[in-house]
C-alpha cells in the first residue's frame, strides 16, 4: 500500500477522505476526538503545499444527527489554527470551481457526503468508478488520501471509487490502525484475550468463531449483549424482563448460533457470573447461581457484576494481547459504568500489547480518563470486521490502487 511520505505533495490537489462522523446532541457536534484523530495527516499535506479537498460522512439520511459538516470545518479550522473553508456543494459546478481556486496550503471540506444519494449504497469498484460523485471529481484531483479506517469496511464512492484512477495512499491514522490491528492479530505472543461486548452480537459471534477456530486466541470474555447471548447459549435463564428484551432486538435467534461456538470451544469462552440491575434506583448485584434471580424477571440487566470484574481482572492481568470491543454494561450512567470502567481499567494496567475499538468504548475510556491502553481503535465495526477476518474494501482498494500505479514510486 502507499504510505503518506512515497510522494510529494506540493501544489497538488488531494482528495482527503476522512471519518469526522461524531457524536451529536441538540444539533452540536460533543466529541472532537476523529478530528484530533486526523489532525497529522491534515498537518502533514497542508505543510508540504497540497491543495487539500476534504471530504466526510455524517450520520443517515432521517437520523437526529444528520447535520451540515458546516460545524466539522469549523472545529478542524480551530484545531488546526488556519481556516478550512465549508462547501456548501459535494461534486456540483460551485464545489468543483471551489476545488479549482484553491492555493498551496489550502483546505476546504465539502457538504456532509452522504447528502448524494450514491455515497448511501455499498457497490464494487467497478460501479463506485461510474459515480457522478467520481466522474465529476477525477478530474481535478492528482493523488487520493483515504484516512477513514472507521468506514474501511464499507464499498462506497468517496472511499474505494478512485482507487484505480487515482493513486490511493493511506494516511498516518489509516497506516497506524491497520499496523497495531495486524500486530494484535497476527502474533504468536501468548496468552490472547478478547473482549467482547457491546450490542452488536452478530458481529462479535463472526470474531469469536474467526478467532478460535484460526488459533488467533486464547481465551474471549464476554459482557454487554454479547455477554448475554452467550449466558443463554450455556443454559442460563436470563429471566423474562431480559428475555422480552432480546427478543425485541432479534438477538435470540443468535443463541443458537452462540451453542455451536460453545460445543466447539466451551472452555475458552468466558460469561459472567453475576450482573446488575437497577432495583429500586438502586445498583443491585444479583449472582447467577443465587435465590434472587427472580430480579431478572422484572428488572433488565444493565452491566456485569463485581464478581465478573475480578474473575476479568485475573485474566487480563495474564494477557500478552488484548483484542477489546465494546462495553459491558449501560456505561452512561454512572452506577452501571463499573463492569466496563473496571475491565477498561484492567486492561490499561495489564502489560499487554491491547488494542481497543467501538464508539461506546471509546467514550467510555475518555469519559473515565482510562490510560496505558496502547492502540485506541477509532473503527468500531470496522475493528470487528478485520477481526472476523474478512476483507475490508478500502484495505483492498489500496492494494489495487499499490499495483496500477507503484511505477510512479521514485527508484
Amino acid at each position: 500500500m502507499f504510505r503518506l511520505t512515497d510522494f510529494d505533495y506540493h501544489d497538488k490537489t488531494v482528495f482527503l477522505r476522512a471519518d469526522l462522523n461524531s457524536p451529536v446532541k441538540d444539533g452540536n457536534i460533543i466529541s472532537d476526538a476523529r478530528f484530533r484523530a486526523v489532525l497529522p495527516t491534515v498537518r502533514y499535506l497542508l505543510e508540504g503545499g497540497a491543495k487539500l479537498v476534504i471530504g466526510t460522512h455524517q450520520s443517515k439520511p432521517y437520523k437526529g444527527d444528520y447535520i451540515t459538516t458546516e460545524q466539522h470545518a469549523e472545529i478542524l479550522s480551530g484545531l488546526l489554527g488556519q481556516e478550512v473553508e465549508y462547501v456548501e456543494d459535494i461534486f456540483g459546478r460551485y464545489a468543483r470551481e471551489k476545488i479549482s481556486s484553491l492555493k498551496p496550503g489550502e483546505a476546504i471540506m465539502l457538504e456532509n457526503l452522504r447528502f448524494s444519494a450514491e455515497e448511501i449504497k455499498y457497490k464494487p469498484i467497478e460501479e463506485c468508478e461510474k459515480t457522478f460523485f467520481v466522474r465529476k471529481l477525477a478530474p481535478l484531483i492528482d493523488y487520493v488520501v483515504n484516512d477513514a479506517f472507521a468506514a474501511a469496511h464499507r464499498s462506497q464512492p468517496s472511499l474505494v471509487g478512485f482507487a484505480r484512477l487515482k493513486p490511493m495512499i493511506m494516511g498516518l491514522l489509516m497506516e497506524r490502525e491497520i499496523r497495531a490491528l495486524t500486530k494484535a492479530y497476527e502474533t504468536q505472543e501468548k496468552p490472547r484475550v478478547y473482549v467482547l461486548g457491546g450490542a452488536k452480537v452478530d458481529d462479535s459471534l463472526r470474531v469469536a468463531e474467526n478467532v478460535l477456530r484460526g488459533e488467533k486466541a486464547d481465551l474471549i470474555l464476554t459482557g454487554g449483549l454479547v455477554g448475554h447471548v452467550f449466558t443463554l447459549a450455556k443454559g442460563f435463564n436470563l429471566g423474562d424482563a431480559n428475555l422480552e428484551f432480546m427478543e425485541r432486538k432479534g438477538l435470540l435467534e443468535l443463541v443458537d448460533w452462540a451453542e455451536k461456538i460453545l460445543d466447539e470451544f466451551y472452555p475458552q469462552v468466558r460469561t459472567p457470573v453475576d450482573f446488575a440491575v437497577d432495583y429500586r434506583g438502586e445498583r443491585v448485584e444479583v449472582d447467577l447461581l443465587s435465590d434472587e434471580k427472580w430480579l431478572f424477571d422484572r428488572y433488565p440487566i444493565l452491566d456485569i457484576g463485581s464478581r465478573t470484574v475480578e474473575k476479568y481482572r485475573e485474566v487480563l492481568m495474564k494477557a500478552r494481547i488484548i483484542v477489546a470491543n465494546g462495553p459491558m454494561g449501560v456505561f452512561e450512567r454512572e452506577e452501571f459504568a463499573i463492569g466496563t470502567v473496571g475491565v477498561f481499567r484492567a486492561i490499561g494496567e495489564s502489560k499487554a500489547f491491547s488494542v481497543v475499538g467501538g464508539g461506546h468504548s471509546i467514550a467510555s475510556i475518555y469519559k473515565y480518563g482510562i490510560t496505558g491502553i496502547s492502540h485506541v481503535s477509532t473503527g468500531g465495526g470496522a475493528m470487528l470486521s478485520f477481526f472476523a477476518g474478512e476483507k475490508l474494501p478500502v484495505l483492498e482498494a489500496f492494494r489495487e490502487s499499490y499495483e496500477r500505479f507503484k511505477g510512479l514510486l521514485k527508484g
